[in-house]
């Protein structure tokens, strides 16, 4: 086993070889469930709300009408997937890791129709949901809208808007905060609950285990600088793309457009320990820039022709799935990006984040 991952890296490592190592509730993440409303539309759609083609945002009121509008516009040709950033993440790491309930989640919904999908689709995943349940507001969702390769995501967040940290006092859920040995918070819930994510972060740093994050997206970078910095310092691996470190550059003053040194600065910002902090950067079709000890690494994708491209959304998230399902093993940074790229190809050219009941990753 390579030794790049090992240091400090939580106490079971040594003995993460292969799947049979992985244990239940080995991996948590917290992050907002948003159910997918999934079409494939027009650039004429984009402009009647005011959406960029390959973007994420927040719902403004101005966005609300636009879900049943979607409905409306195309019909039969809508998809409902359940996802948000952090469970479609840890729904592709639980389908690599073949071990029932490998993965918990923390969010929060309503029971409603939506919210009853939701589970149920979860469970189907073998995730080991832990929803807090609201009745202020119903189950988010989540515009999904692809033209050509790209896809614009307008998240209403709702119900997922109302997660509190109550939930983590409760001894049932706390109980697999302390069973996990890896956590992966989206940037997303940021707007949420930062309390969540910190007390999450500091059981993570003084057990000795490693939390993963996001930067997720450009306003996030920006509108909520101040808790991201805030967590930053807990953060053992940072993922992100080329145009949310971008703008996390421009926002913190680095002076420099060039994602190998964006990468080597965010790697370097100051760390609550002495392990290593490692920042991967994807960049669409380009390479990956991978930030370590001082240097960094790119890794090639999978080549993929256009044609062969059905939909981006979700592509980021089962990178970081594929990802973190290596990590879990206690695999090098080169395996878990090998399957990270495995499984943005196999998502990629899939409608949603979705994918086949059976992997072929080796």
């Amino acid at each position: 086993m390579s030794t790049e991952l090992q240091d400090g890296d939580g106490p079971d490592r040594k003995k993460a070889k292969t799947n049979e190592y992985v244990k239940e509730g080995v991996l948590l993440g917290y992050g907002n469930p948003l159910l997918d409303i999934s079409v494939t539309g027009t650039q004429e759609f984009l402009e009647k709300y005011g959406l960029q083609s390959d973007n994420a945002i927040l719902a403004e009121e101005k966005h609300k009408p636009m879900y049943k509008d979607m409905v409306d516009t195309f019909g039969d040709k809508v998809e409902y997937v359940p996802g948000g950033a952090t469970l479609n993440a840890i729904k592709v790491a639980q389908w690599l890791s073949g071990v029932p309930e490998a993965t918990s989640f923390f969010g929060c919904i309503n029971k409603d129709e939506f919210g009853r999908i939701m589970e149920n689709k979860a469970k189907e995943a073998g995730v080991n949901t832990k929803f807090q349940y609201t009745d202020k507001e119903p189950t988010g969702t989540c515009a999904v809208i692809v033209t050509g390769s790209n896809r614009s995501l307008c998240a209403n967040l709702a119900a997922a808007n109302c997660f509190t940290e109550e939930h983590l006092e409760s001894p049932e859920n706390w109980k697999l905060v302390e069973k996990a040995q890896y956590y992966y918070i989206a940037g997303f819930p940021l707007t949420v609950s930062p309390p969540s994510i910190m007390r999450i972060a500091k059981h993570a740093h003084e057990s000795g285990k490693t939390f993963t994050m996001n930067l997720s997206a450009p306003f996030l970078c920006q509108f909520f600088k101040e808790p991201m910095l805030k967590t930053l310092p807990y953060v053992d691996i940072l993922f992100g793309n080329e145009t949310e470190a971008e703008t996390f550059a421009k926002e913190n003053n680095f002076g420099t457009t060039d994602i190998a040194e964006i990468a080597l600065k965010i790697a370097a910002f100051p760390k609550e320990d002495n392990k290593p902090r490692t920042v991967v950067i994807t960049q669409g079709s380009n390479p990956i820039v991978v930030a370590k000890d001082g240097k960094t690494t790119e890794y090639p994708v999978i080549p993929i022709a256009d044609k062969d491209i059905v939909d981006t959304n979700g592509a980021g998230d089962a990178f970081v799935g594929g990802f973190l399902a290596q990590l879990i093993q206690g695999k090098s940074i080169e395996e878990c990006i090998r399957c990270a790229n495995y499984a943005a190809n196999i998502i990629i050219q899939r409608s949603g984040c979705t994918y086949p009941e059976k992997h072929s990753f080796q």
